[in-house]
């Protein structure tokens, strides 16, 4: 296998380094904070995110070294917020990624240019798409730190880059799929996140599991509608790679955007949600990155756009919701 780096500090990063363990001899992490690779090297386990997981510093060389970890690495899979990514990357040129392969473990849109990570990288740094890859869910990375049985997909046009990521995340408690959507896949990982806020805000507000389930229903069709109109090919959304991501999200406790909906619901302002969590909820940023490239598209998005009118219009969450309830069948 080539020579990996993991870019990032959070859950799904310490999750990807838990997996990279099993099947690895060795491969970098690089984290942004100083006193948390300390504590990573010195204690063996992260002490912002995944407390549990524990850290094998045989295999893996954790750093602060950005610049040397992409220098060093063939295979560069970012788990950075997408919101964060764009000025992490700020001092890089395309020639620094030259021959590089990269693999999105981000589930957003690069908020400074309304793009997927896939096509940031495209245009951006020149990466072509035959090197790029995404790792998708349905998986929450808490429970792949329990071990518990989690899927992944991996979606990428190049099949054998797909089976090598694959086979580099398999094992007792992981499976794969490989899928060549990695556009569909990417925009639908993107809007779940903004479903899963749409199902917190209604959760909230003391909606039922009977009107949840009728939002996520029309929450899948609204991806269908959007990932085709966007990139227009056969799949069939009520996959793991589509359904299954928006279920797991929109549904569970360890979902980040459905905590940040929930509080939302329950009166909390964004900021003070955000405060609160002290984690980034993709969904918000995706919310209004979607609405800005909708303006192109035209598609029907009234979940999304109720989203948007709520966190950025600040329209009431009750009074927002009364009227999506109204249109949604």
């Amino acid at each position: 296998m080539k020579r990996i780096g993991v870019i990032g500090g959070g859950s799904w990063a310490t999750a990807i380094v838990k997996m990279l363990s099993n099947n690895l001899d060795s491969f970098t992490w690089w984290m942004r904070d100083e006193s948390q690779k300390e504590h990573v090297v010195q204690h063996n386990h992260n002490p912002k995110y995944l407390q549990s997981v524990y850290v094998n510093k045989n295999i893996v060389n954790v750093t602060t070294d950005l610049k040397l970890t992409i220098m060093e690495s063939e295979v560069i899979i970012m788990a950075t917020p997408s919101a964060f990514i764009d000025e992490t990357l700020m001092e890089f040129s395309k020639k620094d990624f030259n021959g590089k392969h990269i693999i999105s473990a981000v589930k957003g849109i690069i908020p400074q240019t309304n793009e997927i990570p896939a096509d940031y990288f495209n245009n951006k740094f020149d990466v072509p798409f035959e090197k790029i890859g995404i790792i998708s869910g349905p998986c929450h990375a808490e429970e792949v730190a329990l071990e518990r049985l989690s899927y992944l997909t991996i979606a990428s046009p190049n099949k054998t880059l797909a089976d090598q990521i694959s086979n580099s995340l398999s094992c007792r408690y992981i499976r794969c799929c490989i899928s060549d959507d990695l556009v569909g896949t990417e925009i639908s990982a993107v809007l779940k996140n903004v479903y899963a806020l749409a199902g917190g805000i209604c959760h909230g507000l003391g909606y039922g599991d009977n009107f949840q389930a009728v939002l996520m229903s029309n929450a899948i069709q609204e991806i269908s509608r959007f990932v085709d109109a966007v990139h227009p090919i056969h799949r069939d959304v009520k996959s793991s790679a589509y359904l299954g991501d928006l279920l797991v999200t929109g549904y569970s406790l360890y979902s980040r955007n459905r905590t940040f909906g929930n509080m939302i619901g329950k009166g909390y302002s964004v900021r003070a949600a955000q405060l609160e969590m002290n984690m980034v909820a993709e969904g918000y940023y995706a919310t209004k990155c979607i609405m800005e490239i909708n303006e192109k598209y035209k598609v029907e998005l009234p979940i999304t756009k109720a989203v948007y009118h709520i966190l950025y219009d600040k329209i009431s969450p009750s009074v927002e919701m009364k009227i999506l309830s109204d249109n949604l069948n």
